[in-house]
């Protein structure tokens, strides 16, 4: 990518892009009143599955960022488009938050905790061992297994707390079922915001600040991508990875004044 940017749209990760320990990364708030000034569409795509669109619209808000909850998709959302697409009108099983039941409602899906053509599995600090032992006996049953997301861990003020992909490891282990994860680097994320968008690959620019999910899924998805170093990549991980971003920069803000 050249200095000047000249995408129209752009997919932005959140979590290490945009905010980091609750806070907004510097430039921020400036970064995206340039992508509304100078007309370019963007989505924030997210793997967050623990919020809503809604709370995390007010969540942003506490940070001083503004953002519509329809420029947001989070790996929730994408997780119920995803079983809809597959299976229109069916049942659940579902581990997670609010969000997942709500996304899963809206596609017209009902629970179950009997029979389900599906267990999915989002993030929640309430996992209990009556509900993974639930979703092992049905995916022993014949329950196809989903999760939103598959990083194994995630940040907290405290320190490291497990999250979705090491949920989902235990109950692999216990079933010797592997979950299909719909959240990034899977393409099926990237499909989804360029058709909210309406935007296509050549156009498009994805920005993140994981090697993993957001420039993997990137690259897979073809489009370009950009590696901001305020989240988790640090700027020697890079090497270790068989892909490599078009781009690395310390933050979003180096990239206002090239809009």
């Amino acid at each position: 990518m050249n200095k000047k940017t000249l995408a129209q749209n752009w997919l932005c990760d959140m979590d290490g892009v945009l905010i980091r320990d609750g806070a907004m990364v510097d430039g921020a708030d400036k970064f995206l009143d340039q992508l509304r000034a100078t007309d370019r569409s963007f989505l924030i795509l997210t793997n967050n599955s623990f919020f809503t669109p809604s709370e995390l619209t007010a969540m942003l808000k506490t940070t001083g960022l503004e953002v519509d909850e329809r420029q947001l998709w989070t790996s929730a959302l994408a997780t119920a488009q995803f079983v809809h697409s597959q299976r229109p009108q069916g049942s659940a099983f579902v581990l997670g938050e609010l969000s997942v039941h709500d996304a899963l409602r809206n596609v017209g899906y009902h629970e179950s905790r009997s029979r389900a053509d599906y267990v999915i599995l989002g993030e929640t600090q309430d996992y209990s061992f009556d509900d993974v032992t639930t979703a092992v006996r049905l995916i022993e049953d014949g329950s196809h297994f989903v999760a939103t997301n598959p990083e194994p861990t995630g940040p907290s003020s405290e320190g490291t707390l497990p999250a979705v992909g090491a949920m989902a490891s235990l109950i692999e282990s216990a079933t010797g079922i592997s979950p299909y994860f719909v959240g990034k680097p899977n393409p099926i994320m990237m499909r989804e915001g360029l058709n909210r968008l309406g935007a296509h690959t050549e156009n498009t620019v994805v920005i993140g600040d994981r090697m993993d999910t957001d420039i993997l899924g990137g690259v897979e998805a073809g489009l370009e991508t950009i590696l901001v170093l305020s989240g988790v990549a640090s700027r020697r991980e890079i090497d270790r990875f068989p892909f490599r971003p078009t781009r690395v920069v310390e933050s979003i803000a180096e990239l206002i004044d090239e809009l």
